[in-house]
């Protein structure tokens, strides 16, 4: 975090134009990708430092940085909430692997512990933002994963086709292995037939999925 000290016109201003160029802040300006799941809970994309004092404002209490990470929109947005009261959380997941047992638990165990009115955030909204949308739907909001898997969607900007449809298809073999027998998501991550390595080999992404998240987007 020392490559990005806020404290300092000069290390601002660096950080800044680290956040804007190397981040393609550029283009969330005026594209938050913003949905509120309930009345507790909003999913959106990186915002800037006034985009979080906009949350703040619509009664926000809580941040949750789903990328993790020491950059300079790490730096940009504990500096903002710090000077707006807020509270910050980093809960790091990945967008091209299966999650590990320990964040399914870890994720239900942030949504029965965080201050809401919440608004959580990977680098875009799309893939990040979508798997934790879907475990909030299902174990804050009770819906069966066949409902909640909605949240990966290309409405939010998220391409099944390319390597983030791995994220998909966990919740699709789930629903084809497990739900079926009666067994609930929770149990079926943390049981011997849930084999992260197992999926990642066995999913395929297609070509042009591919070239569109990774070459195009340069999803994280």
């Amino acid at each position: 975090m020392t490559a990005f000290n806020v404290s300092t016109p000069r290390g601002r201003l660096a950080t800044y134009l680290h956040y804007c160029f190397y981040d393609h802040a550029y283009f969330r300006l005026g594209f938050s990708n913003a949905t509120w799941l309930s009345d507790e809970l909003a999913r959106a994309n990186q915002p800037w430092p006034f985009q979080v004092r906009a949350w703040k404002k619509r009664g926000v209490r809580t941040i949750i940085n789903l990328r993790g990470g020491a950059d300079s929109h790490h730096a940009l947005e504990i500096d903002a909430c710090k000077r707006l009261g807020m509270n910050y959380v980093v809960f790091a997941v990945k967008s091209r692997e299966p999650p590990p047992p320990e964040q399914f638990v870890g994720a239900k165990a942030l949504f029965e512990s965080v201050e809401y009115p919440a608004m959580m955030h990977c680098k875009s909204g799309a893939d990040r933002a979508g798997l934790m949308s879907v475990l909030y739907m299902h174990f804050r909001q009770g819906l069966p994963i066949a409902e909640a898997i909605r949240q990966l969607d290309l409405r939010f900007g998220h391409f099944r086709a390319g390597l983030t449809g791995v994220l998909d298809y966990v919740f699709e073999r789930y629903l084809a292995e497990a739900e079926p027998r009666g067994i609930s998501l929770l149990d079926w991550a943390q049981s011997p037939a849930y084999d992260a390595e197992a999926l990642q080999r066995t999913f395929r992404a297609q070509w042009w999925g591919t070239l569109i998240t990774d070459k195009l987007l340069r999803r994280e």
